[in-house]
């Protein structure tokens, strides 16, 4: 039946690995995406909505490189918001609420209109592995598919096992049997693993719920998009999220229920997801605070079915809904269906090259939950870099790896495979030192370039990204050149508590002004003849803004991360052996071997590694 040897395999048909399959089909290798269950392509298994704080960033950097998850989230989004707007752009993050079904049919729709891309719907519950390199896999029903590359992307579904309260069933999600075998194959080679978990809450009915006593979350007032291409447009009408909260009655009830939830009386001993911890968790963990917020989300525009978001639970059927009752709004709730946890089998990403690729067995390539992550972001971003990765190595072409100054994708993976995770991993803008650089609205001037040479952007992409850069240091310069009167200004600075300017002063420095802002400006005549001679879109006037107000910032940015390439441009060959450098520390000795840094900046952030070790490290490699 597979007579023909593929180019790359996909395992999982999740976030990872649509994006895995779409990014080595696009790049040419010819590849097969396998899954149990073809109509659930690309399932948003949670919470139906893409991005958020770090994670839009990330879903704004796969678009730049040619990835899907932008385009499929436009077309099928419900409603958008740019979070964080208080703050600076550093922090502001983009995050849609997505149609959950339509979010599934547009990733299935573009799949299918992808070249060299083939389907097969059916478990892999093994591999072909020959001396330490990755040949193909084995099914359920016994088939041998080989290919040069396997990428795994098996999401909760390794030896899945469903808890609500006492009960548990095996699963990779609610309505979904459970993988098994591929655990088994690859600790029998050698690799080590380990189990984690995650919740969902109870699906709801949305003609249940009284939403007049809840408080309206709207969209944008003007809603932006993810995707840089021009085949996205803007929402122009949206969906109402809803916030309500919970209170010390939903408490007492839920902790009647504690002796029967799995999470207290020992049933799943595995690590959950700190950031987004379930209801019962909440409620222990913060015992002084009386209250949580509910947030209560749309599945899409012709279904009644709705999320509840913060209150993932895997307590008895009987308890969560009697307590759901009990918040505002909810008092006549039916369900759809319970919430429950998880566990699932992972394996320590420290086993990963920077490419993606494991350590033990070469052609193998591992993205997404497997590696410990959570989140749709996260796996969407790691299967787009294992795809083109696998796609490189068959080629025999240099691992495209990306830097923690280049994208949070490069924070990303590097904290992965450098520090490993004890606990579902998940993006924050607090961990990308450099993200000044990272921001939302820069992600197609950072990644456009490099993605085309890569053979995924588009040149219509690149070319755009040029236009956007050019007009971009036009604006600018026009700021640092001209000059503006004080009867033209301080009516405006005096309406904003700005000091007043006694004569004349390039606009540049006023702009800069924190309380100056864009509308400021453009109130300006001077302003006004500029921009009506030349035609710039809003995405050079936010770009102007934010290299103009932030220079400052960017520049010293720019400088640390100058100083970070320095160390990462001494590399350190594989085959290294740190126990022969008697001056490294025991523990230093025992991280590197374990490891293996490619370069000493890599190896300066393993837990475990002192400064005077990479001292030591830089003195070894200067000999």
């Amino acid at each position: 039946m597979f007579k023909e040897e593929y180019d790359v395999i996909v395992v999982g048909a999740g976030h990872a690995g649509s994006e895995a399959a779409a990014a080595a089909a696009n790049m040419g290798s010819k590849t097969l995406l396998v899954t149990m269950n073809l109509q659930n392509i690309a399932q948003m298994s949670c919470n139906p909505a893409m991005g958020g704080i770090a994670k839009g960033q990330i879903i704004r950097e796969i678009d730049a490189l040619g990835g899907y998850s932008g385009i499929v989230t436009d077309n099928s989004a419900v409603q958008f918001k740019m979070l964080n707007k208080s703050k600076g752009p550093a922090m502001w993050s983009p995050r849609a609420q997505s149609d959950r079904m339509r979010f599934a049919e547009c990733w299935r729709t573009m799949l299918e209109k992808t070249p060299n891309l083939d389907f097969y719907q059916e478990m892999v519950s093994g591999l072909l592995i020959s001396g330490n390199k990755a040949v193909g896999v084995t099914t359920s029903l016994g088939l041998q598919i080989r290919s040069k590359t396997v990428i795994l992307t098996n999401g909760t579904f390794l030896n899945g096992l469903i808890h609500i309260g006492e009960k548990q069933f095996g699963g990779g999600r609610a309505g979904e049997k459970a993988s098994f075998g591929i655990t088994e194959a690859l600790t029998d080679f050698g690799f080590d693993s380990g189990r984690m978990k995650t919740g969902t809450p109870p699906r709801v009915d949305g003609r249940s719920l009284d939403y007049s006593v809840m408080t309206p979350q709207p969209g944008d007032f003007n809603p932006g998009k993810f995707s840089y291409s021009n085949i996205t447009k803007p929402l122009t009408k949206q969906l109402d999220c809803h916030m309500t909260y919970t209170s010390p009655i939903v408490h007492d009830l839920l902790k009647e229920g504690f002796d029967r939830s799995p999470m207290f009386n020992g049933a799943i001993n595995s690590t959950g997801p700190r950031y987004c911890p379930s209801i019962e968790d909440k409620i222990n963990r913060f015992a002084d605070k009386d209250r949580h917020q509910i947030f209560v989300e749309p599945e899409g525009w012709n279904t009644v079915e709705v999320y509840v978001n913060g209150f993932s639970t895997s307590l008895p059927e009987d308890v969560q809904f009697n307590a759901l009752r009990s918040v505002k709004g909810f008092e006549k709730v039916k369900f759809f269906r319970p919430g429950y946890a998880i566990e699932y089998d992972y394996f320590p990403p420290t086993q990963l090259k920077n490419s993606l690729e494991t350590k033990p067995v070469s052609g193998l390539f591992f993205a997404g939950q497997i590696n410990g992550t959570t989140g749709y972001e996260e796996a969407a971003a790691q299967g787009l870099m294992a795809g083109i990765n696998a796609h490189l190595l068959i080629n025999n072409k240099e691992s495209f790896v990306l830097k923690r100054n280049e994208a949070y994708i490069g924070v990303l993976i590097d904290d992965l495979i450098t520090k490993g995770t004890e606990e579902p991993y998940r993006m924050f803008t607090s961990r990308a030192e450099y993200r000044t650089l990272l921001r939302q609205d820069n992600a197609d001037l950072r990644l456009s370039e490099i993605s085309h040479k890569l053979g995924l952007a588009s040149k219509a992409r690149v070319s755009n990204v040029e236009e956007k850069r050019v007009n971009t240091e036009a604006f600018v310069s026009f700021f640092k050149k001209t000059s503006v009167k004080p009867e033209s200004i301080n009516p405006i600075l005096l309406s904003k508590d700005s000091s007043e300017i006694s004569q004349s002063m390039k606009l540049y420095k006023l702009f800069s002004r924190p309380n100056i802002s864009l509308d400021d400006m453009l109130s300006l005549e001077s302003v006004k003849l500029f921009l009506e001679k030349n035609d710039f879109k809003n995405d050079v006037l936010e770009q102007t803004e934010v290299q103009v107000k932030y220079s400052g910032y960017i520049e010293k940015e720019k400088a640390n991360a100058e100083k970070l390439n320095n160390l990462e441009n001494i590399k350190i060959p594989t085959t290294f052996n740190y126990s022969k450098v008697q001056s490294l520390s025991s523990e230093a000795i025992q991280k590197l071997n374990n490891i293996k840094p490619s370069t000493l900046s890599q190896a300066s952030r393993i837990s475990g590694v002192s400064p005077n070790d990479i001292s030591v490290l830089m003195v070894y490699m200067g000999r």
